[in-house]
């Protein structure tokens, strides 16, 4: 996404931010005093437009947008948010503002930002590098992983099918090679390799038959699933590694993210009185609403 920094370098503007996000030296204007690290780029009716606004709107574009040649995107967005003041300037002297549904709709959306610039507030502590660490050394560091296989499988329609091939490995075929000539499934190019997978990973009865299996083994009985029929060779049993901390980052993340909305969501109502009522506008959960007798057969 676009920064203050990159449009303003792309433009050849003589102002910039560095990517850091602090103010890089810029060389002085042909008045000699230096350049501001905000510029105004536009004003209407005096309210002034700073390169930053053009910044947080081009992150707010499309992805494919997003790429179009900075020198191209700057006049558009100038543009853009000239002729979002514009109307604002005008609908504020049309007096549009004192209509009732409009006064509801901008209490309403003043109400949304208070709600959610709160919310941020809340949660933003619970995200901080060291409590995503922590939370992975908590819940991953040493902890026990699922149980993997690493399986070959061979599928085909038919318990027939199925039963032959198991035939031609017990005279020594060779598995890779029948599943490459026989097998339906999209990874009989590579001999079958399903690789390494926990049992909630596949269907029941293929998991079931694929983790009762010794390492070097195949199934001597067609397994059955909705599939088709397959069998399996199993190619070894392990712990699952545990995940690296850049693995699950993202999610430890997402997940405290959920926990602190949570939290916040139940202390907000602490201390405050709520009543809850049914769509007949009945007090819900009220002494005298028992739920009806069951009907007599």
């Amino acid at each position: 996404m676009f920064g203050a920094a990159t449009l303003a370098l792309a433009i050849g503007a003589n102002h910039a931010m560095a990517a850091s996000g602090t103010s890089s030296p810029a060389p002085a204007a042909t008045t000699g005093k230096p350049a501001p690290k905000d510029p105004v780029v536009a004003t209407v009716n005096g309210y002034k437009i700073h390169l930053s606004d053009l910044a947080k709107a081009a992150q707010s574009l499309p992805p494919q947008l997003q790429q179009a040649p900075p020198q191209e995107l700057y006049p558009v967005l100038l543009n853009r948010l000239v002729d979002e003041r514009a109307l604002l300037v005008k609908a504020r002297q049309s007096g549009a503002a004192k209509k009732p549904s409009v006064a509801k709709s901008m209490h309403e959306a003043a109400d949304r930002a208070l709600e959610s610039a709160y919310l941020r507030a809340e949660v933003k502590p619970e995200l901080t590098d060291a409590a995503v660490k922590a939370y992975y050394e908590k819940h991953y560091v040493g902890k026990k992983q699922a149980e993997e296989v690493k399986a070959r499988q061979i599928l085909v329609k038919t318990k027939a099918e199925a039963e032959k091939i198991i035939g031609q490995l017990d005279k020594g075929a060779k598995f890779s090679d029948l599943a490459i000539k026989d097998s339906i499934d999209p990874g009989a190019k590579n001999g079958g390799e399903l690789g390494w997978f926990t049992k909630d990973e596949m269907v029941k009865p293929f998991a079931d038959a694929a983790f009762a299996l010794k390492p070097g083994t195949y199934t001597k009985e067609p397994v059955q699933s909705q599939f088709g029929w397959h069998i399996i060779k199993s190619q070894g049993k392990r712990e699952k590694p545990a995940p690296t901390f850049a693995d699950v980052k993202d999610k430890i993340r997402q997940t405290l993210t959920d926990q602190a909305i949570t939290q916040a969501l139940q202390s907000a109502r602490t201390g405050l009185k709520i009543a809850l009522f049914n769509p007949d506008g009945s007090p819900a959960n009220a002494p005298d609403a028992a739920p009806a007798a069951p009907a007599k057969n």
